[in-house]
């Protein structure tokens, strides 16, 4: 995501969409702390789409570039989808995030699709495991 759009985010708007998805209690979220600092989270639930091809969607999982390779991300993916049946979408083009979900069994399954986030298009494809 270009660095202008993050720093344009609302951070009151952002907190209240987050208590909102917490409250509704269809989406898990889970979160890694160092101390008291919010390193990482993930959140996942029943698939979005109506054409689901697996029971659970990670629906996003995030870690700070500082806590890369110290395994938060892994144990986030644990939390939020174990082993079982899952699919996510997955920017096209991030070959880290991509080397990752591989080394946990999930694979391109062909889909692909635009999502917009704020003003910006993003080519996106759907792995599953």
């Amino acid at each position: 995501m270009p660095a202008d759009f993050l720093a344009s985010l609302d951070v009151q708007r952002r907190e209240s969409g987050w208590i909102t998805i917490i409250a509704d209690e269809t989406t898990d979220v889970f979160v890694a702390l160092d101390e008291e600092e919010i390193i990482g989270w993930a959140s996942a639930g029943p698939g979005r789409d109506s054409d689901a091809v697996r029971p659970r969607e990670l629906e996003g999982i995030y870690v700070l570039a500082s806590a890369h390779g110290t395994g938060v991300g892994q144990r986030l993916l644990e939390a939020a989808v174990g082993d079982d049946a899952a699919y996510l979408w997955m920017a096209e083009d991030n070959p880290r995030a991509e080397a990752f979900y591989r080394r946990n069994g999930f694979t391109r399954d062909s889909e692909a699709k635009e999502e917009s986030i704020g003003p910006v298009r993003l080519p996106v494809v759907r792995l599953t495991r």
